[in-house]
């Protein structure tokens, strides 16, 4: 019933640890592994390894292709995201099949436990200044979500698929399960947390170990304009992000703050394909930025 695909980029030694572990709770789902690093093969250190389908990545494509590759080769109705660095205590996740029969779900977040053990994985997306923002929710109830974790979630093929997959323009990472699922709400279908399915995740262990924090914030901001650029068709809220836009660049000027303006920058010269993006997924909304920011509003 179920797919789960692994993305494995660098990191071989935490991902070779944390797979042995996750096994034993993997029985009777298809495993497939997707290594996104082109410099380097997983063939001998997955050799010993039984009924698991390894892909290599001939070009470094980023979070959100890699799984895209994962998917082309899931035979299951369903999809089991699983980060490398993310550590299962138990089957619980199959529990969460239960919830599809509700056919409006497009996807279930897991509860994930960091480092320091707070509980995350239930988010909120919320607008402000002109900008959509997201943060953690302090609601740590089952009930609809921001959007479904890349790293620990289960999915609906068939809707994933409609949809059109993760969106190859936030590679290599950040934003595209945020963009995903907010195209999934807009569409109609809902994504929700559940509590009682906990993994341990310590997130951002590959991606502090090999990008730098200059990198890694231009590319959240890259890609923070590129989800508003997509995704935003209330015409209030256009005309609120048109005012405030040349505001913050005004702003970042002034303040030096390269940064953002390095991201302003390379959401533009994406701007050709967001446009091409936006013309075709448009099609698919049929709810409004407002309805699916009120979700949200008291978590």
């Amino acid at each position: 019933m179920i797919s789960i695909i692994i993305p494995v980029y660098k990191n071989t030694s935490l991902f070779i640890k944390n797979l042995k572990h996750n096994l034993p709770f993997l029985t009777g789902c298809q495993i497939i592994i997707v290594n996104d690093d082109p410099e380097t093969s997983l063939k001998n250190e997955l050799k010993n390894f039984k009924n698991i389908t390894l892909i290599e990545n001939k070009k470094n494509l980023g979070f959100g292709g890699t799984v895209n590759r994962g998917v082309q080769e899931a035979k299951n109705q369903y999809l089991m995201f699983l980060n490398s660095d993310v550590v299962l205590n138990d089957k619980s996740y199959v529990r969460g099949l239960d919830y599809f029969r509700d056919k409006s779900l497009f996807g279930i977040s897991f509860s994930q436990k960091e480092k320091d053990d707070t509980i995350v994985g239930k988010n909120k997306i919320y607008w402000l200044n002109g900008f959509f923002a997201h943060q953690r929710a302090t609601n740590l109830q089952p009930g609809d979500n921001g959007w479904a974790e890349g790293g620990s979630c289960l999915i609906d093929k068939e809707k994933f698929l409609r949809l059109g997959g993760f969106d190859p323009l936030y590679s290599p990472f950040y934003w595209e399960d945020i963009d995903l699922s907010y195209r999934a709400w807009k569409t109609g279908y809902r994504i929700i947390f559940e509590p009682k399915i906990l993994v341990k995740h310590h997130h951002e262990t590959t991606i502090n170990k090999y990008f730098t924090k200059v990198r890694v914030k231009t590319i959240a901001y890259r890609n923070q304009l590129i989800f508003i650029w997509k995704n935003l068709t209330d015409r209030q809220l256009i005309y609120q992000h048109l005012l405030f836009l040349p505001i913050t660049v005004l702003k970042s000027l002034v303040k030096f703050d390269y940064i953002f303006l390095a991201g302003f920058i390379k959401a533009l010269l994406n701007l050709p394909w967001i446009v091409i993006n936006r013309f075709h997924q448009k099609k698919m909304f049929s709810v409004s930025d407002e309805t699916v920011l009120k979700l949200f509003k008291n978590e």
